[in-house]
């Protein structure tokens, strides 16, 4: 049997069991891990992409400015704009969440993207160690206990259900705001208190944590304007938003994604 070539580009350590998996099956281009494996490790502008069936990009897929996260590299990577052109006509793009500039790319070649997360049982999966890596940074950042601090969510999809589920179980009052009648209800049957978005400025000032998970700017400037350097937001989605708002000094930011890329 021939052996596919497959290019994995960085990642977090769940890339780990994923390259012990696929070595048996394949012949693997290992870029972004010289931390735990320089003798493997090949330099990203050695990699024959025209040889390539498949790119195996990290969960966040690549940034505004084509970078790849690399949780075991020292050096920053930057994927090279023609990479997807070189790859040939069937080819595959494996990534979690496909940003509009990796769609861009993708559109602007033969390959096919493929996104783990559009699968629900993945994303509902995943979500159980995001509302975990969630709890932890919250703990480290907020100056009060989890226990009766009043949380606001935004967004209840597969990833706020589990991390508005695990905060209640911790004696947070937990507060979800979304857009649609059912998920009001929803969240009121779950011991929660629903509300809609448009009613956010309400909770603003008495809220000690917030926590989005829908992929927008939702808390706008008006928003952030108000909020004191004792409250905490946590933006477990918005990737864009945390590049700009953790400019502003009389915020307390942290996105999940910024974190764990700085723990590199």
């Amino acid at each position: 049997m021939i052996k596919r070539k497959i290019a994995l580009l960085g990642g977090d350590q769940r890339y780990l069991a994923c390259m012990e998996k696929l070595a048996e099956v394949a012949d693997l281009y290992l870029v972004g891990f010289d931390a735990i494996y320089p003798n493997e490790n090949v330099p990203l502008h050695l990699i024959p992409f025209e040889e390539l069936d498949a790119v195996i990009l990290p969960i966040t897929g690549i940034s505004n400015d084509d970078e790849i996260m690399a949780s075991f590299s020292q050096d920053r990577l930057y994927l090279p704009k023609d990479s997807f052109k070189r790859m040939k006509q069937g080819a595959f793009v494996f990534t979690g969440i496909a940003s509009k500039r990796l769609r861009e790319l993708a559109d602007d070649s033969e390959v096919t993207v493929i996104e783990i997360f559009a699968r629900d049982d993945v994303a509902i999966y995943n979500a159980v160690p995001t509302a975990e890596g969630t709890i932890m940074l919250a703990i480290k950042h907020m100056k009060k206990t989890l226990y009766q601090s009043r949380v606001v969510l935004l967004g209840f999809g597969r990833v706020g259900d589990i991390v508005a589920d695990r905060f209640f179980k911790l004696g947070a009052d937990v507060f979800v705001g979304v857009r649609k009648q059912k998920d009001i209800a929803k969240a009121n049957s779950l011991g929660y208190h629903g509300f809609h978005l448009k009613d956010l400025d309400a909770y603003i000032k008495s809220t000690d944590l917030f926590i989005n998970t829908i992929p927008a700017m939702m808390l706008t400037s008006t928003v952030l304007d108000q909020l004191t350097r004792e409250q905490l937001i946590i933006d477990l989605a918005s990737l864009q938003g945390a590049l700009i708002l953790i400019m502003r000094k009389n915020v307390n930011y942290v996105s999940f994604m910024l974190w764990a890329y700085r723990q590199r």
